[in-house]
C-alpha cells in the first residue's frame, strides 16, 4: 500500500460520518473551477486534484473535517459552487476540498440585513429576501448558480456596483464566522472592519461558516438592450446614465462591436456591426432612460419589465464574466482581461490602440464615491508574451489590471501584500495547510 492510499484510508476511516467523495470524475469536477478562460492558468492548473472532497452540513462537521487535516497535516481547500476564474479553489497540493454547498440555511433575514450559511445560492436567496422588499447589494453573472460565501471568498463586484462599489468597500460584508486550523479549532466572530482579514482571501486564513451581509431595498428591475451606430457613443451613454443620480439603475453594460455577434440568443435584437448596452434599471425610471437614450441617438431594441425578466434567462447572463463564456464558445483562443480604466478618455485610448485585439467591454461601477469605467476586455490571445505587452501597456498608461491569469490572490488584484491577512493566517492557520500556494504573503514571510 503507498503513502497516499494508506493516507486517502485514514482520512476516510475518521470522516466516515460525512459525505465523502473519492470517484475520479466527481474529483475533478469538484477539483476545478473555469480557470480555463485562461490560457496560462490553464496550463498551470488542469491536472490538479483533490485526495478527496467531504461535504459538511454543520459547523460541527467543518470542526471535524479540520480536527483531521490538522492532526495528519493534511492540506484542506475550501470551495463554494466553483464558479470563479482564477483557480481560486483549485487544490495545488492535493488533499481536502471541503464543499460547502450543503451548508445552506438561511438563519435570519430581516429588513435591511441577513445571516445565512456560505452554501447559500445567491438567486434563490433573493428570492425569498424579495418576498419582504429586499435583495441582494450586489452579485455576479454567476448569481443562479454561485453561493454567497463564495462569492465573499472569492468575488469582488457584480450587479449593484455600480451603486455600492466592490465587496471590499466599508459596508459591505458585516460579520463572517470563522473556523481555523489550529491543533485546538476555534470558531471566531469577525465584525466591522476586522471582515477584511477573510473578505477576499480565497479561503487562505480561515472557514467561513456563516455571513452576517447588509442588503438592497428592491426594486422591480426592467432589462433592456439599447444598441449604438458607434461603441464610443455607447460608452458616453454608459457614463452619462451612470452619473444620473435620479434614474435607479443596477447594472450599465456596454459591449464594442463585434462582441455583440458572440450573443446567439440576442441575435434579433443586435444589429450587425452595432455596439449595444446592455441594462438592468428600475421600471418606475422609464420615461427618463428613454430620454437619455434619444440624447446619444440610441435605439432601445429590447425591453423587458421585471415580471418577464424574472421568467426566462436574464440579461445578466450576458454581462461580467459571462461575456468571455459567451464569446469563448465560439471561439475558443479569445481570453479577457479585468481593467480599471477610471475615465472614458483612457478607454477611447485603448479602443483606438489595440482595435480587435482588445475587444472593449466595459461594466460600470462604483469606485471611491464615483462612477467608472471597468473593462472586461475580450482579447485575441497569441502568445503569454503579448498577454503580458498589453497588460504592460495599459498599466504604463494609467489603467489599473486586475490580472486574471495568476492563482496568486496578491498579483491578480490589489498587487501589494495585505499584512492584515497575513497576521492573521499566521494565528489561525500556524501549518500553513489552508488553501496553500494562493498567499504570496505567506510564501514570502
Amino acid at each position: 500500500m503507498t503513502a497516499i492510499s494508506s493516507l486517502l484510508d485514514r482520512l476516510i476511516n475518521e470522516l466516515s460520518p460525512l459525505e465523502i467523495i473519492t470517484e475520479s470524475s466527481q474529483l475533478a469536477k469538484l477539483s476545478l473551477d473555469y480557470f480555463h478562460f485562461s490560457p496560462i492558468l490553464e496550463a498551470q492548473l488542469k491536472d490538479k486534484r483533490a485526495l478527496l472532497v467531504v461535504r459538511p452540513t454543520t459547523e460541527v462537521e467543518v470542526i471535524q473535517v479540520v480536527r483531521t487535516c490538522v492532526k495528519y497535516r493534511v492540506p484542506l481547500t475550501v470551495r463554494g459552487a466553483g464558479t470563479g476564474n482564477y483557480g481560486q479553489c483549485i487544490p495545488l497540493e492535493g488533499g481536502v476540498v471541503l464543499d460547502t454547498t450543503k451548508m445552506n440555511q438561511i438563519r435570519s433575514l430581516k429588513a435591511g440585513s441577513a445571516c445565512v450559511e456560505p452554501g447559500v445560492k445567491m438567486a434563490s436567496f433573493d428570492k425569498k429576501a424579495r418576498e419582504i422588499g429586499w435583495e441582494l447589494r450586489m452579485a455576479p453573472s454567476t448569481y443562479r448558480t454561485a453561493t454567497i460565501g463564495g462569492f465573499i471568498g472569492g468575488g469582488s463586484v457584480g450587479m449593484g456596483s455600480i451603486n455600492y462599489g466592490q465587496l471590499r468597500d466599508r459596508g459591505n460584508l458585516t460579520a463572517v464566522r470563522v473556523v481555523t486550523l489550529e491543533d485546538e479549532p476555534q470558531v471566531i466572530e469577525l465584525r466591522g472592519d476586522e471582515v477584511q482579514k477573510v473578505n477576499h482571501a480565497y479561503g487562505t486564513n480561515g472557514i467561513i461558516t456563516e455571513l452576517e451581509i447588509p442588503l438592497a431595498p428592491a426594486y422591480p428591475w426592467a432589462e433592456l438592450i439599447v444598441v449604438f451606430d458607434d461603441f464610443l457613443t455607447a460608452a458616453q451613454f454608459g457614463q452619462a446614465l451612470g452619473n444620473s443620480d435620479g434614474i435607479v439603475k443596477k447594472m450599465v453594460s456596454i459591449h464594442a462591436w463585434p462582441i455583440p455577434s458572440y450573443f446567439t440568443a440576442l441575435q434579433n435584437y443586435l444589429p450587425s456591426g452595432k455596439s449595444c448596452a446592455l441594462l438592468m434599471v428600475s421600471e418606475y425610471d422609464q420615461t427618463a432612460l428613454s430620454d437619455l437614450v434619444q440624447d446619444y441617438q440610441g435605439e432601445i431594441t429590447y425591453s423587458k419589465a421585471a415580471t418577464e425578466a424574472n421568467k426566462g434567462t436574464s440579461i445578466l447572463e450576458f454581462t461580467w464574466n459571462h461575456t468571455t463564456l459567451h464569446a469563448r464558445s465560439i471561439d475558443p483562443n479569445l481570453t479577457y482581461l479585468q481593467t480599471f480604466y477610471f475615465t472614458l478618455e483612457r478607454v477611447e485610448q485603448m479602443y483606438h490602440h489595440f482595435g480587435d485585439e482588445a475587444m472593449i467591454h466595459l461594466e460600470f461601477l462604483k469606485f471611491a464615491g464615483k462612477v467608472i469605467p471597468a473593462g472586461l476586455q475580450l482579447i485575441r490571445f497569441t502568445t503569454e508574451n503579448r498577454l503580458n505587452e498589453i497588460i504592460q501597456y495599459h498599466e504604463e498608461h494609467g489603467a489599473g489590471i486586475a490580472n486574471p491569469h495568476t492563482y496568486i490572490m496578491e498579483d491578480g488584484g490589489r498587487k501589494v501584500i495585505d499584512p492584515i491577512q497575513l497576521a492573521f493566517k499566521e494565528k489561525v492557520d500556524p501549518y500553513g495547510l489552508m488553501n496553500p500556494g494562493k498567499m504570496r504573503a505567506w510564501l514570502e514571510r
